[in-house]
């Protein structure tokens, strides 16, 4: 009796006829978790979905909670009413939404928010540029390059505790379980811009709520981390020993034979087929990383716009030129995260003068030389560059001169990429207080990057895996050009 072709053909032998690479083994991981083809659904091809009018993204993340008031959303009425209750001011019956926050934001000492005195201004603002922006007198630099930014002062979140910066990456409060970030879903819907760079790049210490990227999406989809060191830019991309050009190359090829032959048998193993990529990926980088990396080739003049000669921004500023080199060079996603480790750096509880001035100082002039030099070297276009951080900070003091975290309203930027230029979008209350007018939820960021990335994030939804709609967001069409 003939036996049938399906019991007839060992899985193993068909996964080979597949092909030694990849695309035998990420077809029959497929295989392995859904049993057979489905028809309903189909792996990111790598393509956009549509046209897409940006290819990179520049991810700048303030870690700690920045003043939303003392930055990109000034608010003079907390100086005019400084020392007052919100009870005591002309805005305690004004919109229900604000009454309702005020009710659920209560301050450590177990008093809410109306018993809270307000707490003014702790820096000057002006207008600039031709839009008129106004800006804080502590972000010189990047007020220089306001005309070419999109702002949004009408964020809100959920998570009300340093968790939030996980909520900003991925859309989801920490109780939820954990989730892909944007970075991560960007990866996987598209293909490498340059074979031989990681297209997900992430600098900066991260805290352990908010150290992984891939998440149910496979370990695949982490970020590299990256340091900008010349001489040991990233773990184990160099040899431990002196080995020729030639023999690493027979090696590396032996290897990948012999990797290509394990993940055959064993197709349902995410770890391990992330760890094939990275090793074949570090073989690929060992000379193209450290380049980036190396700034002997840049100008004394473009060191400077980058703050790389100050001694208080050196470091920053290394670290935003590295970013431009990368999206020079075809890295699709750069995660930048600023004062990571325990609540972050900006957190400023007490302190928030000393606090956020010199925080600003490290950051202001890199970022607004990264701005000038894409724009100048035509990147800008194709690279969208976005300012954030997980929440803002109240209006009324918090001990004597801090102010606590504030989930009800505060301002993200972004800038090229196929956005407007020179334009707020949103706005909060008079005294910073609630988000009134065009509230965006986090994942509204995140559907307008993707979207001009040209994705759909509906359709890379993976089976078993359905999200929610707050999940998606929605594109911000006010800013988008």
């Amino acid at each position: 009796m003939t036996t049938p072709f399906r019991q007839s053909l060992p899985r193993r032998s068909f996964l080979a006829d597949m092909g030694m690479g990849f695309t035998g083994l990420a077809l029959g991981a497929m295989l392995q978790q859904d049993g057979v083809a489905r028809a309903d659904w189909a792996p990111p091809t790598g393509k956009p979905h549509f046209t897409p009018k940006a290819k990179s993204v520049i991810w700048l993340f303030m870690n700690g909670g920045v003043s939303h008031m003392e930055s990109f959303d000034p608010k003079p009425m907390l100086t005019k009413y400084s020392g007052k209750t919100i009870a005591e001011t002309p805005f305690a019956d004004t919109q229900d939404p604000k009454k309702l926050a005020i009710e659920r934001l209560v301050a450590p000492d177990g008093n809410g928010m109306q018993r809270n005195k307000l707490y003014p201004l702790q820096v000057g603002y002006k207008q600039h540029g031709e839009s008129g922006i106004e800006v804080s007198d502590w972000f010189p630099h990047i007020a220089g390059q306001v005309d070419k930014l999109s702002i949004v002062r009408s964020m809100w979140t959920t998570d009300s505790n340093h968790g939030a910066q996980s909520q900003f990456h991925t859309g989801r409060h920490l109780n939820d379980g954990a989730f892909p970030t944007l970075g991560a879903w960007v990866h996987y819907g598209l293909g490498s811009l340059n074979d031989n760079l990681p297209q997900f790049i992430s600098i900066g210490k991260r805290e352990y709520w908010n150290k992984r990227d891939g998440q149910y999406l496979g370990p695949a989809h982490d970020a590299v981390p990256l340091r900008v060191d010349p001489n040991n830019p990233l773990d184990y991309s160099r040899s431990a020993t002196n080995v020729s050009a030639d023999a690493q190359v027979i090696g590396q090829d032996l290897l990948r034979k012999l990797n290509a032959q394990r993940g055959i048998e064993y197709p349902h193993d995410p770890d391990m087929a992330a760890r094939i990529a990275a090793y074949e990926l570090a073989f690929r980088m060992q000379t193209s990383i450290p380049d980036i990396v190396d700034f002997s080739q840049e100008t004394p003049e473009t060191l400077a716009l980058y703050g790389v000669d100050q001694p208080h921004c050196k470091e920053f500023g290394m670290q935003l030129l590295a970013a431009r080199r990368m999206v020079e060079k075809g890295v699709r996603f750069v995660q930048i995260q600023h004062g990571g480790g325990g609540a972050g750096a900006w957190d400023a509880h007490g302190g928030l003068k000393s606090n956020h001035e010199s925080n600003a100082r490290k950051v202001d002039q890199p970022i607004g030389g990264l701005l000038h030099d894409l724009d100048r070297r035509g990147l800008l276009d194709e690279t969208l560059v976005v300012f954030c951080s997980e929440f803002g900070r109240t209006p009324g003091t918090q001990g004597s001169d801090g102010r606590d975290h504030h989930i009800f309203g505060f301002s993200v930027w972004m800038a090229g990429g196929g956005l407007k230029r020179g334009v707020v979008h949103g706005s909060t209350d008079e005294i910073g207080f609630h988000a009134v007018e065009n509230r965006h939820y986090v994942t509204d960021v995140h559907a307008t990057i993707l979207h001009q990335l040209g994705l759909d994030s509906r359709q890379l939804e993976v089976p078993g895996r359905k999200r929610v709609e707050i999940d998606h967001g929605r594109p911000i069409q006010e800013i988008i050009a």
